[in-house]
């Protein structure tokens, strides 16, 4: 067996038994795996069975173990890179495209008015929001779904989290790089280089700004949902936008249920915003111009006379 061979062994073995959590991310053991949330917006793949976790160790999985002993810190990083790429094509699938005349030798692909490839995609991104199957609508949906792993990733321990974080943003660019060449025929490193340097810096900006429509509330949100994935579109349809800020939220209550050990096995699928629509064509109580009248404050009653006699 090559070394090759042993080591994407030895990552997939730490993997599935859950060996690769960090100490400290995951105080539960192995067989105490919870659920994950019922949201239809976000969910684990699997869960452990009984059956899985009674399969006799092989010999890949006992040289697993005894590198964790020897070198735990190493085999985090190992693990969490492994986790993190199974991450990352989690959120590009998400709104995943596809160019028939990549592979044709010779085929023109065809562009929009800003000189950008145009694709074929199918998710709710596409067919319900109206955006154009392009690069960079691809790169700003994953960043987006990124952005949410990144937001539970902080609640790993502080000595865990950023070697978490710095595979995901790794992981990112390598799959950029990629579909660069293999679906847009950037060949030219240089181009390559000066397009990843711009989603760096985009990254980095949109980070800052879902972090502020976070705090700050929905309605800030969603204007960093309107620069970042409408592109400032004013004909985009608000009511689609409120999902998108919707399902966020819905997002991050799902990963509040989720535990440590669940996150870092990597274990995560996600929905699209479809499943807020009746949530969004709800009327709003702060619509109504009386209010709600079960939170109205009931009139003041009028003191009897004796009352009045007594306090004059």
């Amino acid at each position: 067996m090559s070394v090759r061979t042993h080591c994407i062994d030895c990552l997939r073995t730490l993997h599935r038994q859950s060996i690769a959590c960090p100490k400290g991310v995951a105080e539960t053991k192995q067989a105490s795996r919870q659920p994950s949330s019922t949201s239809p917006v976000i969910r684990s793949k699997k869960e452990a069975t009984p059956e899985a976790q009674n399969v006799p160790a092989s010999a890949t999985r006992r040289l697993a173990q005894e590198v964790r002993k020897a070198a735990p810190s190493f085999t985090e990083t190992y693990v969490a890179y492994g986790v993190c790429e199974q991450l990352v094509k989690e959120c590009a699938m998400v709104a995943d495209y596809t160019i028939p005349q990549a592979s044709e030798q010779g085929a023109d692909i065809p562009q929009n008015d800003k000189g950008e490839d145009v694709g074929v995609g199918n998710s709710w991104w596409y067919q319900s929001l109206g955006m154009t199957p392009t690069f960079n609508t691809w790169a700003q949906i994953t960043f987006l779904h990124m952005y949410l792993l990144t937001v539970r990733l902080r609640c790993f321990p502080a000595e865990h989290a950023p070697t978490w974080h710095q595979h995901l943003t790794d992981h990112f660019f390598h799959l950029a790089e990629d579909r660069m060449v293999t679906m847009h025929r950037i060949n030219s490193r240089m181009i390559r280089n000066k397009y990843l340097k711009d989603l760096f810096v985009q990254w980095r900006g949109l980070t800052f700004a879902y972090d502020e429509g976070l705090m700050k509330g929905d309605a800030v949100l969603a204007a960093a949902v309107w620069r970042n994935i409408c592109k400032g579109d004013e004909n985009v349809d608000l009511r689609r936008l409120a999902e998108i800020v919707s399902y966020m939220r819905s997002v991050l209550a799902g990963f509040d249920t989720m535990t440590d050990e669940v996150i870092a096995g990597g274990d995560i699928v996600f929905g699209d915003p479809s499943s807020e629509e009746a949530i969004v064509k709800g009327r709003s109580r702060l619509m109504d111009p009386a209010g709600d009248s079960k939170i109205q404050k009931k009139p003041a009653k009028a003191l009897s006379s004796s009352a009045t006699e007594k306090k004059s």
